[in-house]
């Protein structure tokens, strides 16, 4: 089998056998790279081809017709043909929890609104699982069915995890988690994973812009702040949640201890709403920042999170402080 070569910025290299993706073959190696769907739906794994050739296993959904032109590709989906070089940040000294395999049954079912539930899990007493602020798991329900929810919280101590299930029209999963779905149901779920977690924090300006149940990884990630040392305390935290009804923003987001700024947002008018009306990322850049000290975490939906990185970058955010998690869903949720 043909093995080539991989160097990133760094001056880390890693072997990749033909028809091994890249994200996979530097993971093998110890190597941590950006990632989310897996898929090359969303542009999470995206990085820039600066010498060698790769080929598509499958199509690059999550990137526009001129990333292409500009060298762009997605590790998650692309196999070397030659040795390469990678215009890509690894998550040095980061250790990603190990991913696992474990049962777990439903604990409570609250509605938070009429398309949304959140969901409590119970994890088996012996379980070791743990999890980054901002990761996923994949739920295995009846049938075998497997969707990816982030989590919105955690009780390591009493084995509980938190998800947030937002319906989707036709979805089978969907169609459990609203109809059927009742405490102590047996589950399994699969995880942790992405790399969507806190960065360096300290003196930092920290901005989330999250759609839908795009808070529930922010959720966790302001609470995981509470345990920052003093001095890795972020300057600033500012929170945009943007929904299209007053229904969508189903629960008050705080952040007891930090210095918290957070603005509801709607994407339409409606009658009684006096907050911000627009999309995330216009109103949070109609503050005029300076950007300099930002780091932007975005999740939701995959037309705010491109849309929202093309108008940071063009403001002058760096490439490599607009960290996100695109929700992109299954035909069948």
């Amino acid at each position: 089998m043909t093995s080539f070569q991989v160097r990133l910025p760094s001056g880390k290299t890693f072997s990749a056998n033909d028809g091994m993706v890249l994200i996979d073959a530097a993971a093998s190696a110890g190597v941590n790279l950006p990632y989310s769907c897996k898929t090359g739906r969303c542009s999470t794994c995206k990085c820039r081809l600066l010498s060698g050739n790769s080929r598509a296993l499958h199509e690059e959904t999550g990137l526009s017709a001129q990333d292409k032109a500009d060298g762009w590709i997605l590790s998650c989906v692309r196999t070397p043909t030659t040795d390469v070089v990678l215009d890509v940040e690894d998550l040095e000294g980061v250790q990603l929890p190990t991913q696992k395999t474990v049962p777990c049954r439903i604990d409570t079912i609250e509605r938070m609104a009429d398309d949304v539930v959140k969901i409590g899990l119970r994890l088996p007493p012996t379980a070791d699982f743990k999890f980054l602020a901002g990761q996923y798991v994949d739920v295995i329900g009846p049938g075998g069915l497997r969707r990816s929810y982030s989590l919105a919280a955690a009780d390591f101590s009493a084995k509980k995890l938190e998800i947030h299930v937002r319906a989707v029209k036709g979805g089978v999963m969907s169609r459990y988690w609203f109809e059927q779905a009742k405490p102590s149901d047996l589950l399994r779920l699969h995880g942790p994973l992405g790399t969507f977690f806190l960065r360096k924090t300290a003196d930092r300006d920290l901005v989330f812009l999250a759609t839908g149940t795009g808070i529930a990884p922010v959720k966790a990630m302001l609470e995981s702040m509470v345990n920052l040392p003093a001095d890795q305390l972020p300057r600033s935290v500012r929170v945009l949640w943007g929904g299209r009804r007053t229904q969508d923003i189903y629960f008050e987001v705080t952040a007891p201890n930090l210095p918290l700024t957070y603005t509801p947002v709607l994407s339409r008018e409606e009658p009684e709403w006096q907050g911000a009306i627009g999309y995330v990322q216009n109103i949070y850049l109609s503050t005029r920042p300076a950007l300099d000290r930002v780091t932007v975490y975005a999740c939701g939906s995959d037309a705010m999170i491109h849309s929202a990185k093309a108008a940071l970058t063009a403001a002058g955010l760096s490439e490599y402080q607009f960290l996100s998690d695109a929700f992109v869903c299954s035909s069948t949720s």
